[in-house]
């Protein structure tokens, strides 16, 4: 399981404030902004949102569930930009992908320390999906239990996960999701999937051609 950003096909400008007490120089330095108290004018979807040392841009979270095996996407979906979407995106798709599954199958999910929370890995004990999240330590506790960390199965968990980038990469390098042309969660959504499953058919092909090269 991973997030990514996407960037939104709105600029600051069209970030107003709600109560349109804004005035029309568009020069917002040393003014205070938030999600709160403004709204794009262009995509009122669309969050500001800034992650570690980048720039605070309008966005959205693009979230995708692949499997460990073949780095296929299994669910794709986007939300709006904050600092729950991941793990509230997370829940949504393993209890999914719980649905279907094989009642005697034991399932993982792999994810990076950002979805290392308490109320997460609890969601996931209560799906009896074993939590191969990659353990938080700065300065805190990681919520996932060390005997699960010390585990074989988490080990690989954690390599077989960075798979999943393969599909964020090419999305935005090949595929249209680095700077969207649509406007709207709905329409963004619509988007991020078909670009996904663009993805898996391109992903199949060069494991097809693996697959004969090794027969």
């Amino acid at each position: 399981m991973d997030g990514t950003l996407i960037q939104a096909w709105a600029g600051h400008k069209s970030f107003r404030a709600k109560d349109a007490s804004d005035d029309d120089s568009g020069n917002f330095k040393g003014k205070s902004r938030s999600n709160d108290t403004h709204e794009s004018t262009t995509d009122a979807d669309a969050r500001l949102y800034r992650k570690g040392n980048t720039a605070s841009e309008l966005r959205f979270m693009g979230h995708t569930l692949s499997d460990n095996r073949l780095g296929l996407i299994a669910n794709a979906a986007v939300t709006t930009a904050d600092g729950y979407a991941k793990r509230e995106a997370a829940k949504v798709m393993i209890a999914n992908a719980k649905q279907v599954a094989d009642e005697q199958a034991q399932i993982t999910l792999g994810a990076d320390k950002g979805y290392d929370a308490a109320e997460l890995i609890e969601a996931l004990t209560d799906l009896k999906v074993q939590p191969h999240v990659a353990q938080n330590t700065a300065n805190r506790k990681s919520a996932v239990p060390d005997h699960i960390a010390a585990s074989d199965g988490y080990a690989i968990s954690q390599q077989k996960r960075k798979l999943i980038e393969q599909g964020f990469g090419w999305a935005k390098f090949i595929g249209p999701i680095r700077q969207v042309m649509v406007r709207g969660l709905k329409k963004m959504d619509q988007l991020f999937v078909l670009t996904m499953a663009a993805y898996n058919l391109t992903r199949m092909r060069t494991l097809e051609q693996i697959r004969l090269q090794t027969t």
